[in-house]
C-alpha cells in the first residue's frame, strides 16, 4: 500500500513552504530544550527533518494498517454488551500501531514524554489516520484532552496524566453535549458538588460523547448552585470508574469505527481542572478552537479519499469505447473535486500554522513576568489571538463543506456503483456528513466567524499576499481577487450602515463564504509563485470562485429588510 505522507505531493508541499521558522523556534523555546531531552531538535533543519520523518512513518502505518482494515471496521463496529464497550479487533490493532509508532502525544512537552511538535504537523498526521479510515480519527483525534490539562491543569495532575497520554496507557473524550444541551452549553445541568472534605463529585448525564467509554474524562459540569448561564461552569477530570455508567451507544449513519456514548454520572469522584466559573468562557473554548481544525482536518481526509478512489474508478471504468474519465463532464467534475481539496488544505494549514503562533505567543506572555515582557509579543499575541478566532472557523466551515461535496461527487462519478456499500464511496460520503455538524455547524461557525469579517481582521494577512512580485497570468488573476476584495469592503460597509441586526444575521455566512474565496484566492497565487506547477489549479479556483462571490455580493448588498418576513411567510405557506 502507498505511504500516505510520500504519495501526497501537496501535503508535502505544504509543510516545506509554510514558513515554520518562527513556529518551530516557539514551540523549541529557541532550541533550548535540546540541552534538556536528547529528542528535542537543535535547529530549525533539525525541526522539519523531525517533522517529515514522523509524518513519514504515520504515512505508512496508515497506508499499509489502517486503511486495509478500515470496510470491516465500518461493517462491524464496536460492541456494547452489559454496559461495557469493546472495540472491534482491528481497531484495537490500529491503535496498537500507533502507539508503537510513539505518537499519542504528539503535541505534549517533551518532559512528560511527549514529541511537542505544533499543530500544524499533529493536524497533518490527523488528515492522514482520516484518509486511512475516518472513524479512526475520532480516538487519534481526541489529544487535545491531554493539552488542555497540559495547559489548564495543576503540576500535579499533569504528572499524573500526560505521561500515560504519551504512552498510549490512557485515551481521553470531551464529556460536553446533554441531552437537552446541544450547541447552547451554557445551559448545561450536569451537577458537580462537593463533600465536607472538599472532594468533587459528579451527578447527572451526558450524550453524544465520542469514545465516552475512555479512561479519562474532561467533563464540563455546573459547580455553582443557583446559576444557569456559562459563569457557572467549571471542567473536570474524571477516570472511569463503575459510577460513571456508559447507557447505550448511539446506532450512527457513519463513522462507525467508534462508539459514541449515553453516559450517567453517579457521584463520580472528579478534580477540578483549571479555576472555577471559567470551564465553558475559558477552557471550552480552546478545546473548541482545537475541536475545529482536528474536524477539519478530518473532513480534508475523507475528500483526499473520496477524489482518489473517484479518479482511480474513472480511469478503470469503459462506457462506449472508452474510460470515462475521457467525457468531459466527468473529468470536469474530477478537476473540481481537486480543486476544492487543495483550496481546503491551503487555508486550514495557514490556519494551523496561525493557531501555532497564537499559542507560542501566548505562551510567552504567560509565563514571562510583566517587567521582563517585550510589548512586542504581546502585540504578537494579540494579533495572533484574533486572526485564529476568525481563520479556525472559516477552516471548518470551508473544509467540512468541501468534503461533503467532493465525496457527494465521488458517488456520483461511480454511478450506481458508488450506492453500493461493495466500494469505498459510501462509507467515505456517510463519514463526511457528520463534520460540518459536530465540534459546531457550518452556522455556528459562521456565527464565531463574522466578527472577525466585519472588523476586517484578514486585511493585514490579505495586505501582503496582495503585495508578492506576480507576472503575467498570476498577475491578471491576482487583480481579479482585488476586485474582490473591494467589493467585500463594499459590502461590510453596506451591512454597517443598515444597521440591522436580523439582516446582519441573514446575509453572514454570504459574508463569510466570501471572505473565504479572497483569502484562499490570493494564498493559492502566492503558492503558485512557489510552483508553476499550481497555476492551473489556482486559475480554476479563482474562475470558479468569481461567479459564486458575485452571486453572494448581489445577496448581501441588493437585499432589504422586508426580505426577512417573507423568508418567514415561506416557511409558514
Amino acid at each position: 500500500m502507498p505511504n500516505f505522507f510520500k504519495d501526497n505531493k501537496d501535503l508535502q508541499f505544504t509543510l516545506n513552504n509554510l514558513e515554520m521558522k518562527e513556529v518551530a523556534a516557539l514551540r523549541e523555546d529557541n532550541y533550548k530544550f535540546a540541552k534538556k531531552f536528547d529528542s528535542a531538535p537543535v535547529d530549525l533543519d533539525d525541526a522539519m527533518d523531525n517533522y517529515n520523518r514522523v509524518l513519514e512513518i504515520v504515512g505508512g502505518v496508515c497506508g499499509d494498517n489502517i486503511e486495509p482494515r478500515s470496510r470491516q471496521v465500518d461493517q462491524e463496529g464496536p460492541d456494547f454488551t452489559d454496559g461495557v464497550v469493546t472495540y472491534h479487533p482491528l481497531t484495537k490493532k490500529n491503535l496498537k500501531d500507533i502507539q508503537l509508532a510513539d505518537v499519542n502525544g504528539v503535541m505534549l512537552p517533551h518532559q512528560y514524554g511527549g514529541l511537542n511538535f505544533p499543530v500544524t504537523v499533529y493536524t497533518m498526521m490527523t488528515e492522514m489516520v482520516s484518509r486511512a479510515d475516518g472513524s479512526l480519527q475520532n480516538l487519534f483525534g481526541l489529544q487535545d484532552i491531554a493539552e488542555t490539562i497540559s495547559e489548564f491543569g495543576t503540576d500535579e495532575q499533569k504528572a499524573d496524566f500526560l505521561p500515560r497520554f504519551a504512552s498510549g496507557e490512557v485515551d481521553g473524550a470531551m464529556d460536553l453535549t446533554e441531552p437537552d444541551s446541544g450547541s447552547d452549553l451554557q445551559s448545561v445541568r450536569l451537577r458537580a458538588y462537593q463533600d465536607e472534605k472538599g472532594n468533587w463529585f459528579l451527578n447527572g448525564m451526558k450524550r453524544f460523547i465520542t469514545n465516552g467509554c475512555a479512561q479519562v474524562h474532561l467533563v464540563l459540569a455546573r459547580s455553582e448552585d443557583g446559576t444557569v448561564d456559562g459563569r457557572g461552569l467549571s471542567m473536570f477530570i474524571c477516570e472511569a470508574c463503575p459510577e460513571l455508567v456508559v447507557r447505550r451507544i448511539e446506532d450512527k449513519l457513519g463513522i462507525h469505527g467508534v462508539a459514541t456514548c449515553e453516559l450517567q454520572y453517579n457521584d463520580v469522584p472528579a478534580l477540578l481542572c483549571g479555576q472555577r466559573r471559567r470551564g465553558l468562557t475559558r477552557y471550552v473554548m480552546s478545546l473548541m478552537n482545537g475541536a475545529r481544525v482536528a474536524i477539519s482536518a478530518q473532513a480534508l481526509g475523507i475528500a483526499e479519499a473520496a477524489y482518489r478512489e473517484a479518479r482511480k474508478y474513472a480511469e478503470e471504468r469503459e462506457q462506449f469505447k472508452k474510460t470515462i474519465d475521457q467525457f468531459p463532464a466527468v473529468y470536469d467534475m474530477l478537476v473540481k473535486m481537486k480543486t476544492k481539496t487543495l483550496a481546503a488544505r491551503t487555508l486550514l494549514y495557514e490556519t494551523t500554522r496561525i493557531v501555532d503562533l497564537r499559542n507560542g505567543y501566548t505562551h510567552l506572555v504567560a509565563h514571562t513576568p510583566a517587567k521582563d515582557l517585550d510589548p512586542e509579543i504581546r502585540k504578537k499575541q494579540k494579533y495572533y489571538n484574533k486572526v485564529a478566532a476568525v481563520l479556525t472557523p472559516m477552516a471548518k466551515a470551508c473544509c467540512t463543506e468541501i468534503s461533503n461535496e467532493v465525496t457527494y461527487d465521488a458517488i456520483q462519478i461511480h454511478g450506481g456503483t458508488g450506492f453500493m456499500r461493495d466500494f469505498n464511496v459510501e462509507r467515505f460520503y456517510r463519514d463526511a456528513r457528520i463534520t460540518n455538524i459536530y465540534e459546531g455547524t457550518t452556522q455556528l461557525q459562521v456565527v464565531a466567524a463574522i466578527g472577525g469579517v466585519i472588523q476586517r481582521t484578514n486585511d493585514v494577512r490579505i495586505a501582503e499576499f496582495a503585495s508578492l512580485p506576480y507576472e503575467g497570468k498570476l498577475l491578471r488573476l491576482k487583480k481579479k481577487v482585488d476586485k474582490l476584495h473591494e467589493q467585500q469592503l463594499k459590502a461590510v460597509k453596506y451591512i454597517a450602515e443598515k444597521k440591522d441586526p436580523s439582516y446582519h444575521d441573514l446575509r453572514a455566512r454570504s459574508l463569510v463564504e466570501m471572505e473565504t474565496y479572497i483569502f484562499v484566492g490570493y494564498m493559492m497565487l502566492r503558492d503558485a509563485l512557489k510552483d508553476s506547477e499550481r497555476e492551473l489549479l489556482a486559475e480554476r479556483y479563482i474562475l470558479d470562485a468569481e461567479p459564486e462571490f458575485k452571486k453572494r455580493y448581489l445577496e448581501v448588498t441588493g437585499g432589504d429588510v422586508t426580505i426577512i418576513d417573507n423568508h418567514r411567510d415561506i416557511i409558514d405557506y
